[in-house]
């Protein structure tokens, strides 16, 4: 039998080497290569047979029914459009987002949703007192009598909560804060997150109760902690959101129960944070008459068709690099959008300083509004507005034509319900033949 040595593993890839370093030689992650005990290549293994008891055995799937795994709203109908139709018993759900951006307000007015239907909801903070959390209660009107808060940010009190209260949903905010005794290590480390997430889950697995644990993001927006933590819960939920604007969004990267294409729309109050099921006129100016450099064009959302107006405004540029300035759009889309228009369509376009930007602080980063910023800046060059009852969306390739986008249908629809009579889409075919169709 070879003699086990002393080494040195990532928690993140499973990267190996012989002496600690504080960043990982594979994934180059910081502080993620532990200490570990491994056996040479040799080294036999055995693992004990256990025959599963009365009511564990295999059974066939045709045998089986889900009916107690369905879906149980939350009260809040954009959640459970995210969701896939609310939480499930014993589901782990797993929130992201940037600090401040309303996570935990968000979860608050949802465990006051599910307290209002009589059941008992645990909140577990180890951010916030629950003096804190009482007074975010009190402003967003989340008073309720089975809604139970504790500040703990020890894991085995926190499970010790959960046999006392015996609730039916737990929020446990967050799980960075939380340390185990038996595992060394800070909060928010590696080992700690790992260990915290799998009795969390473990509890929620036993007890049928559905957890939901919010998670701390790092700098590039990814959750932070070891990536086995995404893979550990069954459903990843990110809310995002400009601090300068009040709209926030909730998409999901992971969903066991559900379509992980699908986005909910929020607003952020002084109440609070309330849903937006119609967002349809978010993102639209109320100008009274037609203004040059304005289109208006139909991004997706998930499954959701929203539109979104683009402007543009073209001035003589007054030094030797002309100014390229975007706001809610890609820089390196607009920049090849302003080559094919100077090259394809003669645009003048050298000397000028170009300005877009989208209404309501939203982001485009599919193609399909690449017709739309293209007709906003060629209206803005030559002075003439668009109509107003016009809109556009197409992907422009470097050949200059408007090729097709996914779900053109779903786009034309949504823009007819809205009053926009005449669409401008691939249909057209050449950038210069859309610009005719749209009047330019």
């Amino acid at each position: 039998m070879a003699k086990a040595t002393a080494g040195y593993a990532c928690t993140e890839c499973g990267w190996q080497t012989t002496k600690w370093v504080g960043r990982c030689g594979e994934c180059q992650q910081w502080g993620t290569v532990e200490e570990r005990a491994r056996a040479g290549a040799s080294l036999a293994r055995t693992t004990q047979v256990v025959v599963p008891g009365a009511g564990r055995e295999a059974r066939p799937i045709t045998e089986l029914t889900g009916d107690a795994v369905r879906h149980r709203p939350t009260g809040i109908g954009e959640l459970d459009r995210v969701l896939g139709g609310g939480v499930v018993p014993g589901a782990a759900i797993l929130f992201s987002g940037e600090p401040g951006v309303g996570k935990s307000t968000l979860l608050l007015d949802a465990a006051a949703r599910a307290a209002e239907g009589g059941e008992r909801v645990l909140y577990a903070s180890g951010e916030e007192s629950t003096g804190q959390i009482r007074m975010r209660a009190e402003r967003t009107g989340a008073l309720h009598d089975t809604l139970f808060l504790a500040s703990e940010t020890d894991l085995a009190t926190v499970l010790g909560h959960i046999e006392a209260v015996d609730p039916a949903l737990v929020i446990v905010d967050s799980v960075q804060t939380l340390a185990s005794d038996q595992i060394d290590g800070a909060p928010g480390g590696p080992s700690q997150v790992r260990e915290v997430a799998a009795a969390l889950i473990r509890a929620a697995k036993q007890r049928g109760t559905p957890v939901i644990l919010v998670g701390h993001v790092t700098k590039d927006g990814s959750v932070a902690g070891p990536r086995l933590l995404e893979h550990l819960v069954d459903v990843v939920c990110h809310f995002e959101g400009d601090r300068q604007t009040a709209l926030r969004f909730l998409r999901t990267l992971k969903n066991r129960y559900g379509p992980t294409d699908e986005v909910g729309c929020f607003e952020m109050t002084d109440r609070g944070i309330s849903e937006v099921p119609d967002p349809s006129g978010l993102f639209l100016s109320r100008a009274a008459a037609p203004v040059s450099g304005t289109c208006a064009t139909v991004a997706m959302e998930g499954r959701r068709a929203l539109p979104v107006e683009v402007q543009a405004l073209v001035a003589k540029s007054a030094t030797p690099n002309p100014r390229r300035v975007t706001s809610g759009v890609d820089p390196s889309r607009v920049a090849m959008i302003l080559a094919v228009l100077e090259r394809r369509a003669g645009a003048r376009l050298h000397d000028q300083d170009v300005y877009v930007s989208t209404v309501g602080g939203v982001k485009l980063a599919e193609p399909a509004a690449d017709l739309a910023i293209a007709l906003a800046i060629v209206s803005a060059i030559t002075d003439r507005p668009l109509p107003h009852d016009l809109a556009a969306f197409g992907e422009i390739s470097l050949a200059g034509e408007v090729r097709p986008v996914v779900s053109g249908t779903q786009r034309a629809g949504e823009a007819r319900r809205l009053g926009y009579a005449r669409i401008v889409d691939a249909g057209s075919g050449t950038l210069d033949q859309a610009r005719k169709h749209a009047g330019l």
